[in-house]
């Protein structure tokens, strides 16, 4: 059953969203309520809920409580409230752009509502971000389908950080492919790399797919390469947080290397992204945005010290796969293969416009 990533519960002006806090994970299943804005950026930051189509959803939702505590007296101050609120918003994290392209349809669904009450805005403005989550389950269901033409009874899929309903509303992207590969009856084995620093393979992908009965090894993110090499992985999928207008694609740090593994031993390599994960406001790669966080992450992994106080760390949490590694990308509009501006154009062109709060 897929798992209840991120909710509301009530009504625009005095609900609350409810997350699954996934810093808890596997130890404890835990749904938490998000009363405010702030508790929202700090559940963002601190990847209490995260995934690019989730954090999508959350920015929605953070919007519909950030601007509970907003008193307007008109649409000026109502969009000078709405403009704040989704600035702080989008301060949390730079590189997933679902979170902009949800705080851009809250700017536009209150924008062609410009003269109704304030009390009908908020509640239009919740209506849409429910309308961002119902969007975001049926694209996980579509691009599960789209994909699991690639994946064969028999099939060893190895996959990197997780891209499952922890990730999203529902399905997932990457694990999506899986579980409806799995659900059709084709007998499927998966390597799960761990996903350092935070270990989000070991701690939530694992979790998925056992949960869902699915055979699922874990392994070092430094044995991709060895299994590989043993001739033991037949495809490899992945999730995306932001894809620019060429192709090259953002995921979690470790991708980048998982990729050019593939190449380098002839394993096909699959993104699986919803339309919205597109910017295609930028050409390539270079113009992503690479958060970078605390080197605690690295040094204090889960509260232990594993390295000498003092020494420098570096702990980018994304690195970018260029296109020409990229075998397709699996969307809920259709397959993108040969991976080119040309085509992603063609697929997801229309589905979105470009991007105008990128996290710069």
């Amino acid at each position: 059953m897929p798992v209840p990533t991120i909710d509301w519960e009530g009504d625009a002006e005095t609900g609350v969203a409810t997350i699954v806090d996934q810093t808890l994970l596997p130890e404890e299943f835990k749904i938490v309520e998000i009363h405010n804005l702030q508790e929202m950026w700090d559940a963002i930051k601190r990847l209490r809920v995260r995934g690019a189509p989730a954090i999508g959803i959350a920015g929605a939702l953070g919007t519909v409580l950030g601007m509970q505590k907003a008193h307007p007296r008109n649409f000026e101050e109502f969009h000078a409230a709405l403009k704040e609120v989704t600035g702080e918003l989008a301060s949390s994290r730079p590189t997933a752009v679902n979170l902009f392209w949800a705080l851009e349809r809250m700017h536009r669904i209150a924008d062609r509502n410009r003269d109704k009450s304030i009390k009908e805005l908020k509640h239009i403005l919740l209506e849409e971000a429910l309308k961002i989550r119902d969007e975001d389950k049926k694209m996980s269901r579509d691009i599960g389908l789209n994909g699991a033409r690639f994946v064969k009874s028999g099939d060893t899929i190895l996959t990197h950080c997780n891209a499952g309903g922890l990730a999203t509303a529902d399905y997932g992207t990457a694990l999506a492919v899986l579980f409806t590969a799995h659900e059709n009856g084709k007998k499927i084995k998966v390597y799960a790399d761990e996903t350092r620093p935070l270990l989000q393979g070991a701690r939530l992908t694992t979790w998925e797919l056992h949960r869902a009965g699915i055979d699922v090894t874990l392994i070092c993110d430094s044995m991709a390469g060895h299994v590989m090499k043993q001739g033991w992985v037949n495809l490899a999928i992945v999730g995306a947080d932001r894809i620019a207008a060429n192709g090259d694609t953002a995921n979690k740090i470790g991708t980048y290397s998982v990729a050019v593994l593939a190449h380098e031993h002839g394993v096909p390599f699959y993104v699986a992204a919803p339309s919205s994960t597109f910017d295609l406001s930028i050409p390539d790669g270079s113009h992503i945005p690479i958060e970078e966080r605390d080197g605690r992450e690295i040094s204090h992994g889960f509260g232990k010290s594993i390295a000498p106080d003092g020494v420098k760390m570096y702990n980018p949490a994304f690195d970018v796969t260029p296109a020409r590694y990229i075998t397709a990308i699996i969307t809920e509009r259709g397959v993108i293969q040969p991976v080119n501006e040309e085509n992603v154009r063609k697929i997801v062109g229309d589905a979105h416009p470009e991007h105008t709060m990128r996290g710069r």
